[in-house]
Formats: structure tokens, C-alpha cells, sequence
């Protein structure tokens, strides 16, 4: 049904419920109404990549990852894939009265965040550090959870509103103080998108203050979302953010207050405990009956557009759904599509007729924590790297040799055993190995949320962008037996590569690939498929290259802005083909919009995906970043020898810069970059390719 008839019988429910009835229904565990027959249900659902936290779903590979795709097509599948789940398991658990959290059908997710430092643990759960990118996967996302019928197939909830991205243990008390122009230009534009463009049902706010704001009670946020923006569903508090309010922001004194300013502000559910004070507030007069009702009905006009009290068309998808074999395909798709080349001096693809032993040595190669990443589901099957190499030469003759090398973190593997236990079996492995799979990175332990990692003393961020030091001495006893090795990094953000890069023949950055991980970077080794994604983060050299955690100025701050050497830069991957541009054209005008015209060809070897991607840079104004912008940008597939014609449409935005009151300016002199990377010196230098330039004046 329409917005507006899920509204008028939102209104016409809520209108014969009791002001404490309604106050209920806004906790995230909202109570029966057992007289007016609404069933209890759980708000709090979790599906960042696959359905998480309710038992089995198909596990696609963590969000880094998917953005490391630069494929919205793709991702828009994926979402539909994880709503039918959602719904073939909805339909199951209420037939059985089960409505326990993480059950429901509103999904919050994505995160839309900015991974403006590598230190900040939660970046993997984000498509990247470009607004653009990450515009584009979030809109794709929630067209496919939500579905475009005219009942939602799940409600998806963009977050966390706004400007968050660490410290974690900061932020219960943090205020994050940002400039107009930083807030327009970087913090804002995907959270815009989602609202505009895909109708996100939903948007979580944050922990922290944003220019001493509560973020999930700011006036000016919330102007910006329901007033400018034309938002028109729920408001929904990161969990126990609204307690924050009081025992770190200090900006109420008690619960009551707590809750009265939320509700009063526009955030209508609680995940928390706080909104049980709602009716003492109410009593108090600190909230009004139209405040707590408008809320109520918004929330139910949620509950009406998924047809949750009556049949739908969704009701028959069979459970059978969750990981059938077409979503398991998928993401073993998508695995294969975010692994990330950053360096091959021609080992890669493996030559099966080359090779009799194989050395698949290091902590990640047969860990299914390092699959994952955060917020997850939990699969039938679980391939690691190991069991993908396995599975992948099963009968082919070719031997591997196995060593777990040294923990992933700890000195040893053994508790009674001397520190580094297992590095003379590795070095032995090595040695007798034709080539050397090593494994290494991280996992949820070691990088996420405060509370779930396992580094309580950075609440899962990183202060360093150093491998742990036992898998970096594990670097060391590998190539000194100087066998062909190919370094395969499990981690969702920014790792210190510069020993492999100088020691090791390849690197595959493959992020937490997901349950079918395993099988498909066994293909990309040997040469089924070709690497194709894209760095949706930079690679910096150090962190004394980058400005102070907490301040959140973007100034040195990811490729728009940084000014030093970077290790691998964003928008950086090699391939197995030879993807070039061979000629643009520049097309339309002003009133019809302008779009480029490339003919494009792969000169071999092998077939391959690529990404195109376009730069913009405004050369006549100082308000515009230094660095070329990322406009547009679109996946392609060409066999060897191939070539085609594609068309490129240039968003408005990008000839657009914003002012420093965060307005955007349009018109001017702006130079143009078509490319496989981004334009700057040091992606020229890895993949030996110049973009070609253009230049127009709007």
C-alpha cells in the first residue's frame, strides 16, 4: 500500500490505543495489545551483509568488501537476496508465535558512515571513505531489502546519523565537531541519497554529539532529515544512545529527561531502556500526548508497509530460500568481484602445470572468524582458503602442505609450548612448497564494535596499521626461504603491506569474503576468474601521516584531501586483462544532462572484469578539494581482444563544489579523468596507465 493509506490506518490504530499503550510501542521490544490484537514485536534486526544473528542465512562477503566491488547492480541483488531470506524466515518463526530479537523485518542496516581513518574498528562495516561510493552502494542496498512492490519486503534503516566514525571508546561522551563545508561535502551526501533516492524506511542516529548535539536528539539533524530532506519514516536511537544523554553527554540530568528530549526532538523508537520513563515524563508534562502519538503512528505506518497485519505476497516464500543455491552462487560472486590485486609480478594466475606442492601457511588460512567480519549470520557451510584450495584441486595431483604458521595474535599456539611453536613448521612447509599461499589479517577480535572485539584496551579500533607482530615475524621466516609467495590479507580496513610489497611475488586483499570465501579466491589464484575490485579505502604509508583521531576535520584525510605518499591509493586494483580507454567523447549539455561516451578494449591476456571510473575536479576555485573527485563510475566485463562502446552519465553534483556555510555552487572551469584508478601519480606508477583528461567549462 501507499505511504499515505499506511498512514491513515497507522492513525486510525493508534487513535484507539491508550497514551501508555502508545508510549510502548515506541521501545525497540514493543509489547502485545493483546485487546486490539497487535502481536508483539521486536524492532531490532541486523543484516549488514546476509540476515545476522537468527541462525542460519547466506553470508556474503562484509561490507568493505562489497564496496570493494564498485558494483550497485550487484549489491541491489544481494539486498534482494537478503530480504527474501528475511521473509522465508519471518514467515516460519511467527507461524510459531516466535517474535524474539533479531526476527522482525526492519534491518538496520546499512551503515553509511564515512571510514575517514583506518583506525576506527567499525570502518568494515562501511562501503568506504568516498560519499559517492558509498551513496551509490547504500541507495542500491535499500532498493533491494525493500523491494518496489507495494509492500515492503523489508525496511532497511540508514546509520548512523551523523558524522560517527570513532573513537569507539569515545563515544558515549564524544562531540564531534565538523565545519558546514565538511558536514555538506563528506558526512552528509549518502545519508541524503538513501533518503531521497531510495525512500530508506528508516535512520538510526548516533552515539555522539555532533557540534554538541545529541545526535539522536539534534534539532539541526533533524530539520536537515524530515525538512529539507522530505524524510518521512522513523526515527530509531543507536542502542542505549539515549541513556548517553545523561551519563556521558551530560545534557539531561535523569531518564526522564532523557526520553522526553528524544521523543521531543523526533526520534520515535528506543533501542535502550530509556523510553520506559516516557510515561513519567508524560505525567510530568515534559512530553505531550501529540509528541508520543506522532511517533507511535510513524512507527506503525512502518509495520503497515510491510503487511504485518494482513496476507501479503511475500507470505509464501518458502524457507528453502535461505542459502539456496542461486544466493549461495551470489555471493560467492561477490567474494570473487571484491577481492582487491595490489600487486602481481606475473605468479598470479597460479600455472597448474608449474606447480606439484602448494604451502597454504598463516592464521587466516583456516579461520572461519576471518571469513565474516562483524554482524553476521551464521552458514551451513563455511569454505575457508584453505578448504577452497583443497576442494578447488581435489584430484588434480597437485599436493598441499599445511601450517597455521603462529596465532593470530598470541606468541604461540600451544599454552605449554615456547613462543613462535609453529614457525619452523611453516619455514618447513615453505621450503618444499613450488609456490606459498600465506594468509594473514585480522578478524572481529581484533577490529569492530566496543564490547565485541577482543582488544578492550582500543574498544576495537587499532592504533597501529602493523599485522600483529608474531604474523609479521611469520612474513619474515616465509620469505626467507625464498619461495614464490602470494600474500592473501583477510582484514576490512587499511593494513601496513610495505614488507610484502617488497618481498612477496603477489597480494590479494580479499576483506572477510563471506562463507563462500574460500572457493572463490581459489579461482582467482589459479585463473577462473580474474581480480577485479577496487580499493574502497586508501592505503596510507603511516599513521603519522594522518591528522589526530578525534578531530574530524577531513583536511589530510582520505584521496580528496591527503596531500602525502600513500601506500595504495583508493580506486587502486590490477587485473588479469589489460582494460584501456581508447577514446571519450564528451556529450549533451546543461538542460539534458552531460554523459561521457568511451570506447574501451582489453588487450589480454585474459578475460576480465574492470571498473571505469571518472574523476572531476573544479580548476577554478579554491573551495573545491584538492584532489580529483570521484563523479561516476561503472563495472564492465570484456573478454581478451574484446572491446565495446559504454556510456557514462555525469551526475549534477559533480560540477558542483561546496562553500563554506556547506552550500553547493554550481557552474565553472572543471577538469575531467577517465580511468581504471583515480589520476593521481602513484596509481599511474602501479598500473603504468594515464586516464584520459578532458575539460569542461559549465
Amino acid at each position: 500500500m501507499t505511504r499515505k493509506e499506511a498512514r491513515a490506518k497507522a492513525k486510525r490504530l493508534v487513535a484507539r490505543m491508550t497514551v501508555e499503550e502508545r508510549a510502548s510501542q515506541l521501545r525497540f521490544d514493543s509489547p502485545a495489545i493483546k485487546r486490539l490484537k497487535i502481536p508483539a514485536y521486536n524492532w531490532w534486526n541486523e543484516a549488514l551483509h546476509g540476515v545476522a544473528r537468527a541462525g542460519n542465512a547466506t553470508v556474503f562477503p562484509q561490507a568493505i568488501g562489497l564496496g570493494a566491488t564498485f558494483d550497485p547492480k550487484l549489491l541491489e541483488k544481494i539486498g534482494e537476496a537478503i530480504g527474501r531470506e528475511a521473509r522465508a524466515k519471518y514467515n516460519v518463526q511467527t507461524r510459531r508465535c516466535d517474535r524474539d530479537i533479531y526476527k522482525g523485518l526492519t534491518f538496520w542496516s546499512p551503515n553509511v558512515n564515512i571510514f575517514r581513518d583506518p583506525r576506527w574498528g567499525r570502518g568494515q562495516e562501511t562501503y568506504g571513505e568516498d560519499p559517492y561510493l558509498t551513496s551509490r552502494m547504500g541507495v542500491a542496498f535499500v532498493r533491494g531489502l525493500q523491494g518496489e512492490g507495494n509492500t515492503m519486503l523489508a525496511a532497511a534503516c540508514a546509520k548512523h546519523f551523523a558524522v560517527h566514525s570513532g573513537p569507539e571508546a569515545e563515544r558515549h561522551r564524544f562531540d564531534a565537531k565538523v565545519s558546514k563545508k565538511d558536514m555538506a561535502e563528506t558526512y552528509l551526501p549518502a545519508f541524503e541519497a538513501l533518503v531521497r533516492e531510495a525512500k530508506v524506511e528508516a535512520v538510526m542516529g548516533a552515539y555522539n554529539r555532533v557540534n554538541g548535539e545529541p545526535a539522536c536528539a539534534s534539532a539541526e539533524l533533524q530539520r536537515l532529515l524530515r525538512g529539507e530532506w522530505g524524510f518521512e519514516g522513523h526515527f530509531v536511537s543507536d542502542c542505549w544512545a539515549i541513556k548517553d544523554f545523561f551519563t556521558g553527554h551530560k545534557v539531561c540530568e535523569n531518564a526522564v529527561d532523557a526520553a522526553a528530549l528524544a521523543v521531543n526532538t523526533g526520534c520515535d523508537l528506543n533501542c535502550g531502556s530509556t523510553y520506559t520513563f516516557l510515561m513519567d515524563a508524560y505525567e510530568k508534562g515534559l512530553v505531550s500526548e501529540e509528541a508520543i502519538t506522532g511517533a507511535c503512528v510513524r512507527l506503525f505506518t512502518t509495520r503497515y508497509m510491510l503487511g504485518l497485519f494482513g496476507k501479503t505476497g511475500f507470505d509464501n516464500i518458502p524457507y528453502t530460500e535461505v542459502e539456496s543455491p542461486e544466493h549461495l552462487d551470489l555471493a560467492r560472486r561477490a567474494a570473487s568481484e571484491s577481492a582487491v590485486l595490489l600487486k602481481n609480478d606475473g605468479i598470479l594466475p597460479l600455472d597448474r602445470a608449474k606447480i606439484r606442492t602448494i604451502g597454504v601457511i598463516g592464521p587466516n588460512a583456516d579461520s572461519r572468524r576471518a571469513l565474516l567480519g562483524n554482524y553476521h549470520g551464521s552458514a551451513s557451510r563455511y569454505i575457508t582458503v584453505q578448504e577452497g584450495l583443497q576442494d578447488y584441486l581435489y584430484g588434480s595431483g597437485i599436493r598441499i602442505l599445511t601450517s597455521v604458521g603462529c596465532d593470530l595474535f598470541r606468541e604461540k599456539t600451544e599454552g605449554l609450548a615456547q613462543a613462535g611453536d609453529r614457525l619452523s613448521e611453516a619455514a618447513a612447509v615453505a621450503e618444499m612448497s613450488d609456490a606459498v599461499i600465506l594468509v594473514l589479517g585480522l578478524d572481529e577480535t581484533l577490529e569492530g564494535e566496543e564490547g565485541d572485539a577482543f582488544n578492550n584496551d582500543l574498544s576495537g579500533d587499532r592504533d597501529t596499521l602493523e599485522l600483529p607482530r608474531v604474523q609479521r615475524e611469520l612474513m619474515e621466516v616465509v620469505a626467507k626461504t625464498g619461495k614464490p609467495t602470494v600474500l592473501c590479507l583477510m582484514a576490512g580496513s587499511d593494513i601496513d603491506l610495505g614488507y610484502a610489497r617488497d618481498h612477496f611475488g603477489a597480494i590479494l586483499d580479499i576483506w572477510y569474503p563471506g562463507s563462500m570465501g574460500g572457493r572463490a579466491v581459489a579461482e582467482l589464484l589459479f585463473g577462473e576468474q580474474s581480480p577485479s575490485g577496487k580499493l574502497p579505502v586508501t592505503f596510507y604509508e603511516s599513521l603519522d601521516d594522518l591528522p589526530d583521531f578525534e578531530d574530524y576535520s577531513m583536511d589530510g584525510r582520505t584521496y580528496r584531501y591527503c596531500r602525502k605518499p600513500v601506500q595504495y591509493p583508493f580506486g587502486f586494483g590490477l587485473t588479469y586483462g589489460n582494460v584501456i580507454v581508447r577514446s571519450t567523447r564528451l556529450k549533451g549539455n546543461k538542460q539534458t544532462g552531460f554523459y561521457i561516451e568511451a570506447d574501451i578494449g582489453n588487450r589480454g591476456p585474459r578475460d576480465t572484469g574492470e571498473v571505469l571510473q571518472l574523476y572531476a575536479h573544479r580548476m577554478d576555485s579554491p573551495l573545491a578539494p584538492p584532489n580529483p573527485v570521484l563523479c561516476a563510475f561503472k563495472r564492465v566485463w570484456l573478454p581478451v581482444w574484446g572491446h565495446c562502446t559504454v556510456e557514462i552519465p555525469i551526475p549534477d553534483s559533480a560540477f558542483t563544489v561546496v562553500d563554506e556555510d556547506g552550500n553547493r555552487v554550481c557552474g565553472g572551469k572543471f577538469e575531467l579523468f577517465l580511468g581504471v584508478s583515480q589520476p593521481d601519480e602513484k596509481s599511474r606508477a602501479l598500473t603504468g596507465k594515464d586516464p584520459v583528461r578532458m575539460e569542461i567549462e559549465v
